[in-house]
């Protein structure tokens, strides 16, 4: 099996450096807790391997092929991006509201740190689920992987092999990002910067949902 590893390896860089929805997850879980910003980084790539197995499988090819379960997808996908935003929204103002309050420093910090395995979770399903409901991910694997590979060879074995390596290199990539992102902390920390922080992630989140859903 011949593959052409330098042009897949500059094409996926390309395709991480871009920013996306599983971007937009993984930074902002990140800057609320290192722990979560990995657990969103391994759900993202958990995602990916979905989509990498249903490629191999073949079962990408029936979705992309038709326009009503690739509708489907998209659309929920979609939705699932105007939910986080909304929750974000929502939560930016409950924030706003209790900021004054002579407790909500006191109580914050005990909730926070009695509920890490609770982060995970939410950290981890929403990065998965923002990558396996995002029909570009599918794409990506049936339309982009097989460019790179020997047409010789077995199409499923080589798909597993080059998506495995794609879902490594996310993996490192994630994880970098989230050192890079845990470093807001501090600064997140001033409750009016966090407020916008939230608000704004939180309409990018929304944003991006509308143009997925009206895209095309």
């Amino acid at each position: 099996m011949t593959v052409d590893l330098v042009g897949f390896l500059g094409v996926v860089l390309v395709a991480y450096l871009v920013p996306g929805p599983d971007f937009l997850v993984v930074v902002r879980s990140a800057a609320e807790d290192p722990s979560r910003g990995r657990a969103a980084a391994l759900g993202a790539q958990t995602g990916l391997c979905a989509h990498m197995l249903a490629a191999a499988a073949g079962l990408s090819a029936i979705a992309t092929r038709s326009p009503v379960v690739y509708d489907g997808i998209k659309l929920t996908g979609a939705a699932y991006l105007v939910y986080l935003g909304v929750r974000a929204v929502l939560a930016a103002r409950r924030a706003a509201r209790q900021r004054r309050t002579a407790h909500e420093a006191a109580s914050h910090a005990p909730h926070e740190a009695g509920h890490a395995r609770g982060r995970f979770r939410s950290g981890f399903s929403q990065g998965f689920l923002t990558n396996l409901l995002n029909p570009k991910a599918a794409l990506f694997f049936l339309s982009v992987l097989p460019q790179f590979a020997d047409g010789d060879g077995s199409p499923a074995r080589q798909i597993l092999l080059l998506g495995l390596l794609d879902v490594v290199i996310g993996v490192a990539y994630w994880f970098a990002l989230v050192v890079v992102a845990a470093r807001l902390r501090a600064l997140l920390a001033r409750p009016k910067i966090r407020h916008r922080w939230e608000l704004t992630t939180g309409w990018l989140f929304i944003a991006i949902g509308v143009t997925v859903a009206t895209a095309a």
